[in-house]
């Protein structure tokens, strides 16, 4: 763990918390708790009186999260879970619903630069990728062991990338002569595969390096069960947000959020027909540049719902 937490600049913060609405007693749920940025604003926007739950898989990003919320005392209390086990981390704490909950599915600044895992072509550090370490599954176990035609799917599924097949053909050529272990070797790879027109907006490597992210950490399929979990663990008038970063996590949160509004019961109504965005935030945070936040409001038991924010 790093000696002291990494600058970080949480994405949306105030479109979060104007749809989440945090109040004092109330309770709060950041089931990506990353660094804490949103999990600190949060409970300030509450005023004092709430209390909120932090849940992340990952145990560097957990220590960092500590320390940022010490000051916040006993109203803080973290679990090292994944949300796809919300549930599990929810019962852990003696909790059953929350009026709100947070799900920023993106990577946090101490995953890109500070956990030595690869998840970033920047720098020349092992091919891991586990947003868990203690997960089996590795980026280098799929580069080298996959079978070319099953490297290629999901490089194209989840990376959305179009030199897919050409990628997929040049990794399994390099690894015959010597196994790819590193962020900087394949990105490398990768660049001296791609045309010049892939590389004119942004790295070649980048939708490659989504997809093995992707497939070691199992995100879609978490992010589904997350979304189930989090709508039914929602108490009366609370509210749902997600931040998303790429059309594969959109589209999954859009579908799921229009097929909750359309349900009979419990009633769910959609905060955001069209999801947030963040222009405003790109010069000072280029994180915010994908960032896309969808929200959805269960209905109270009895009386109106506000007027929601959209």
């Amino acid at each position: 763990m790093p000696a002291q937490a990494p600058s970080h600049t949480p994405v949306m913060v105030d479109e979060a918390l104007r749809c989440l609405r945090p109040r004092s007693g109330g309770l709060y749920v950041d089931a990506t708790v990353g660094l804490g940025g949103h999990s600190a604003a949060i409970l300030d926007a509450a005023g004092g009186g709430a209390r909120l739950i932090g849940i992340d898989q990952d145990p560097g990003a957990l220590d960092i999260a500590q320390q940022r919320l010490r000051p916040y005392g006993p109203a803080v209390t973290l679990v090292e879970a994944n949300f796809a086990d919300l549930d599990a981390a929810l019962d852990e704490v003696g909790e059953t619903d929350a009026d709100g909950i947070l799900m920023d599915i993106g990577m946090s600044s101490y995953q890109i630069e500070d956990s030595g895992r690869g998840f970033s072509f920047a720098r020349d550090e092992p091919l891991d990728m586990r947003m868990n370490p203690e997960t089996e599954l590795t980026a280098a176990d799929v580069v080298n062991r996959y079978r070319q035609e099953d490297l290629e799917g999901l490089i194209r599924e989840y990376g959305e990338e179009r030199w897919a097949r050409r990628i997929a053909r040049a990794v399994v050529e390099q690894r015959r002569q010597r196994p790819l272990r590193t962020s900087r070797q394949l990105a490398n790879l990768i660049e001296g595969v791609t045309p010049g027109s892939a590389r004119r907006r942004r790295h070649p490597a980048t939708r490659t390096f989504q997809a093995l992210r992707i497939c070691v950490n199992d995100e879609l399929a978490s992010l589904r069960r997350g979304l189930d979990l989090a709508l039914e663990r929602l108490r009366p008038d609370g509210t749902l947000c997600v931040i998303a970063f790429h059309s594969l996590e959109d589209r999954i949160v859009k579908r799921r959020f229009r097929a909750a509004a359309e349900s009979p019961a419990p009633t769910y109504e959609l905060l955001t027909k069209r999801p947030m965005t963040a222009e405003d935030e790109v010069l000072d945070n280029p994180r915010a540049r994908s960032a896309k936040l969808r929200a959805i409001r269960r209905a109270p038991t009895s009386g109106n719902a506000d007027d929601p924010e959209s």
